[in-house]
């Protein structure tokens, strides 16, 4: 079994006071990035981090390897057999 980890990008708006964004364009500029995008997705990530908040799939991607062969065999099915179900 293959756990494949499939992140969508969304677009949003947020509002920011302009020293925010002013701090932001300029560690951006250090880090040789575009925008500003990138530097927001890590603050996120650190904050949902703290409070104990993640992703579940990055936790799945983390297990694999963990599972016998057999054993993948068998939690796929059974995944396959909800999945189904939800049809």
């Amino acid at each position: 079994m293959h756990v494949h980890v499939i992140f969508q990008i969304m677009r949003t708006t947020i509002e920011m006071s302009e020293v925010h964004r002013a701090a932001l364009l300029r560690l951006a500029a250090e880090r040789r990035q575009k925008g500003f995008s990138g530097l927001v997705a890590e603050a996120i990530d650190a904050y949902l981090g703290n409070l104990g908040v993640g992703d579940e799939r990055v936790g799945a991607q983390r297990l694999r390897g963990v599972l016998s062969a057999s054993d993948a065999e068998e939690l796929e099915a059974r995944t396959r057999a909800v999945r189904e179900s939800w049809r």
